[in-house]
């Protein structure tokens, strides 16, 4: 008779030793998303803070909970590229590209390649941002601007071109038509800025274009 309780009573500590497993583990992944947001928070908040080390301190526990966050890299590629530790931005932003292939990584690359004056690389990452995302006139603009420094000035202005296709307004126009200028053809330079003119919206501020998540330097 007191085996059989003792059994019973195994039994029924068996059992609760499982619910109260199960009940960690399922609390577990919901601890980890709750310190996950507070580190992102802080994050970004001491980004907007210009508190660089924190930042940097809360995007690395990030990382080593979740190392194939492609959002902390991209996060992590900004803050470095704000202290102009620009080797490790690159090295961030090109490790969120092989883990989320994103347009606004190789944007960002190039615009850091492009600061370092390292053109032809920087070319070549807004070429493939371009393959990806071809529909926003900055990323023209951008690449118009590292074609000019490459003294190439015709593939300058059909980016350019381009861009004024995409986004028609006096900014545009004007990029534009300071580009004809710089390259002779005064009288389109001329007929632009007549355009953008007309363009200016009534309460006197011109509609900008629309700019991709980028690096802020």
């Amino acid at each position: 008779m007191l085996g059989i309780l003792l059994l019973a009573m195994l039994g029924a500590w068996a059992l609760y030793q499982r619910q109260t497993i199960n009940e960690v583990t399922l609390d577990f992944p919901s601890k980890i998303s709750e310190k996950l947001d507070k580190l992102w928070e802080i994050a970004q908040e001491s980004l907007h803070d210009k508190k660089y080390l924190r930042a940097e301190k809360a995007l690395l526990t990030i990382l080593r909970v979740d190392e194939r966050n492609a959002t902390a890299y991209n996060r992590l590629g900004i803050l470095y590229a704000k202290q102009q530790a620009y080797d490790d931005a690159i090295e961030c932003f090109e490790i969120a590209q092989s883990l989320e292939p994103s347009a606004s990584s190789l944007h960002n690359v190039g615009l850091i390649y492009y600061e370092t004056e390292v053109y032809e690389k920087a070319a070549l990452a807004f070429e493939q941002a371009l393959a990806m995302e071809e529909d926003l006139a900055a990323r023209h603009i951008a690449y118009a601007k590292v074609q000019e420094k490459l003294g190439h000035d015709k593939r300058m202005i059909t980016s350019l071109e381009r861009a004024m296709e995409l986004e028609k307004n006096p900014q545009t126009l004007t990029i534009l038509a300071d580009a004809y200028e710089r390259t002779g053809q005064e009288e389109l330079a001329t007929n632009l800025r007549e355009q953008a003119a007309k363009m200016i919206i009534p309460q006197g501020e011109a509609r900008k274009v629309k700019q991709p998540r980028r690096v802020v330097m």
